[in-house]
């Protein structure tokens, strides 16, 4: 793919990288990439970061044609590393097909992340637990107003200077169950990463927040009783001795940091089921004292411990309100293979010199 690239003529005064924040500050420059049903990708280019013209017409105001993902850059002595991009990749294009967006090459993506990231590279952050977030996207713009699958799209990919998602850092979060709004329901776009399913969320979580809580942990969306997973994060339960997760069963997001965490357990000698969990069965557990640990799994977080659960206005608290040593473990193990303090023995991290 041959990339035309136009230097910003200002470039931006960089943030304090001690105090980011997440998704406050964006590099000097963006790449975009246009498709249609003729010409296919074309015009692959990476310009000064700025403001988008769209159609006020455009397929995405009105029907919500448009997917994104989410993943990190991390510094290294000789330039930087990705943690498993083509995973990112795949799963863009699994969005894309239930969206009816178009293709992108797994090659592709890469190379224009690369690029942009080698363009903006003194914006990688070089202090512990910072990172730059990396945030691809494609939205419809055919400008017409009727219902059909998508002719004309762009792909674009946006940076971000990033420190940690929660302002409690590693210490344990409050969640609460919800029970009565839904996020997703199986044959819907629940395992696709779409905007319709944050903001069919939104509801839920300004509910929680308001009551204190850092996120929303869902229910299925059938019969109001299976766990599935939380707002920003799949979700995962350390139960007797054996890790339990929610299947995934079309409603729920196909996580990377989830799949490389059960990739990581096993390798460890866990027991990791990936089942139908019900909440009366986890509130159960939590009363009877086999609910050892609890912690979510996502690209802004990583590893996110739970101390604290909320179920029908009823509190129950989780391994003291305190990191469990495997989530612990865990959080050591991913974060060293991304930051490059431990050796990647798997091959997930694609490494680029500058």
């Amino acid at each position: 793919m041959e990339i035309k690239i136009q230097k910003a003529k200002t470039l931006k005064e960089k943030p304090d990288f001690n105090n980011l924040g997440f998704g406050k500050y964006f590099t000097d420059h963006m790449f975009l990439m246009d498709y249609s049903a003729e010409q296919g990708w074309h015009d692959a280019r990476i310009v000064p970061f700025g403001n988008i013209s769209v159609h006020p017409a455009s397929t995405v105001f009105h029907y919500g044609a448009e997917i994104f993902e989410g993943l990190k850059a991390y510094k290294t002595a000789d330039g930087y590393q990705m943690f498993r991009p083509y995973e990112n990749a795949k799963r863009f294009n699994n969005s894309a097909e239930r969206l009816c967006l178009p293709q992108v090459s797994e090659d592709d993506f890469v190379q224009a992340i690369v690029q942009l990231i080698n363009l903006d590279y003194s914006w990688i952050p070089d202090m512990e637990g910072a990172s730059l977030y990396i945030r691809p996207f494609m939205y419809g713009n055919d400008e017409t107003l009727g219902v059909h699958a998508v002719h004309n799209a762009t792909f674009a990919v946006i940076l971000s200077p990033v420190g940690s998602y929660y302002a409690e850092g590693l210490n344990p979060v409050k969640i609460t169950i919800e029970s009565d709004d839904v996020r997703a329901v199986r044959g819907g776009t629940g395992y696709a990463k779409c905007g319709g399913n944050y903001a069919a969320s939104m509801r839920a979580g300004q509910r929680a927040a308001e009551k204190g809580f850092s996120q929303v942990l869902w229910l299925d969306g059938v019969e109001r009783k299976y766990i599935e997973e939380v707002g920003a994060m799949n979700v995962m339960f350390k139960i007797g001795g054996e890790i339990v997760t929610p299947k995934l069963t079309g409603s729920v997001l196909p996580g990377i940091t989830r799949k490389s965490c059960i990739e990581i357990l096993k390798d460890w000698g866990y027991t990791v089921n990936e089942r139908l969990l019900s909440v009366d069965e986890l509130i159960s557990s939590t009363e009877n004292g086999k609910l050892e640990e609890a912690w979510g799994t996502g690209t802004a977080a990583v590893v996110s411990p739970i101390g604290h659960l909320c179920y029908k206005d009823k509190d129950h608290i989780v391994s003291g309100n305190k990191i469990g040593e495997l989530t612990q473990r865990l959080y050591d193990e991913l974060t060293g293979i991304q930051w490059g303090r431990k050796p990647d023995t798997r091959g997930w991290c694609y490494k680029v010199k500058i």
